[in-house]
């Protein structure tokens, strides 16, 4: 979708700023999903480590190029491609290796003017949706009834595949604990990285917000774990990726006490909607959840919040090109509310 006519359509949406994924994933499984089955299964959501080339310099000023010929300002790059950075999920043999190449990563990503690089720290990553007519009108969206818990199988992070060889059996089990302490690391050895660069690293919540997911601990499956993270290594640089609808997903807190909370951390926000709470839970459409939508941009105005607001993703429209029509409805709604709620 790096292309001309997507980013002409961003710009016809009302759209000034993109967040980009240079992770080349694709769904498994999810074609025929009658039976509400969770999205793919062991082999994963495709295969990890087509993209080495897509951080390179040149190919980032030229995709710069494209976006700001579009009118558009390029204001975010979303996620680490998993074969990028397995071993330091994993705390394996090639994590020290693989840090330098985030680094790079990160001082690629300032030179060329990049202000944010999103990502989330997990293990199992996005997991345990299932699809169906969850939104109004039986919009096809995604879900969640109860947890994945099979265990992730060697070669395999983040829901992709990195090694199609690797030897039989599972990611080893670790304590909650042990994961603070890998992320504790990682944020030491970037953090100085991305400050020199003038590069922010967003975190995203965990999605779902559970404890655990495919026999996996996760970090933050709550409001206040947010702070903890903040806390780990005080920064400039050391930011949020502030997803409205994990957090309204989650048991505990209130996402508008979320919102005024970490408004100041904020690099920018996934505003999207949901009805109802892990583990049960449905994505709708921005205007018919559980979130009052109006409510959080009041409260983002009072906290003169000055980043970027995105659909993340939105139900998909029961005609020709369902995906382009449901995130036309999401922006029209988001720039309505900017222009008119006070």
């Amino acid at each position: 979708m790096l292309d001309k006519q997507h980013f002409d359509f961003a710009k016809q949406c009302g759209c000034t700023d993109v967040v980009v994924h240079l992770v080349d994933y694709f769904y498994k499984g999810n074609q025929d999903n009658k039976n509400n089955q969770p999205i793919g299964d062991n082999s994963g959501w495709g295969i990890a480590g087509h993209t080495s080339d897509l951080w390179q310099y040149e190919k980032l000023l030229d995709i710069k190029k494209q976006i700001e010929d579009a009118g558009l300002t390029w204001a975010a790059i979303e996620n680490f491609d998993p074969a990028h950075w397995y071993d330091v999920l994993l705390d394996g043999p090639r994590k020290q290796e693989q840090l330098e190449v985030l680094k790079q990563h990160i001082r690629t990503v300032g030179k060329v003017g990049i202000p944010v690089i999103g990502y989330n720290f997990s293990l199992a990553g996005v997991s345990s949706r299932i699809t169906g007519p969850f939104a109004r009108g039986g919009a096809v969206s995604v879900g969640m009834d109860g947890v994945d818990n099979r265990p992730i199988p060697n070669g395999m992070i983040w829901n992709m595949v990195y090694d199609q060889e690797a030897a039989p059996g599972i990611v080893p089990p670790i304590s909650q604990d042990v994961l603070w302490q890998r992320l504790a690391y990682f944020l030491e050895e970037l953090l100085p990285v991305a400050e020199e660069a003038g590069v922010q690293l967003a975190a995203h919540p965990d999605d779902p917000p559970m404890p655990e997911v495919r026999n996996t601990p996760r970090l933050v499956y709550q409001p206040h774990l947010y702070q903890k993270l903040l806390n780990l290594y005080p920064s400039k640089a050391n930011k949020l990726e502030f997803c409205l609808g994990s957090i309204a997903e989650m048991t505990e807190g209130n996402v508008y006490e979320a919102t005024r909370q970490y408004a100041d951390h904020i690099s920018y926000i996934h505003f999207r909607n949901v009805k109802g709470k892990v583990p049960a839970y449905r994505e709708v459409f921005v205007d018919e959840g559980d979130i009052d939508m109006g409510e959080i941009i009041r409260i983002l105005r009072e906290k003169n919040f000055q980043g970027v607001l995105i659909p993340d993703h939105t139900p998909q429209m029961s005609v020709e090109g369902g995906w382009y029509a449901g995130m036309a409805y999401a922006l029209g709604y988001m720039k309505a509310a900017m222009n008119f709620i006070h």
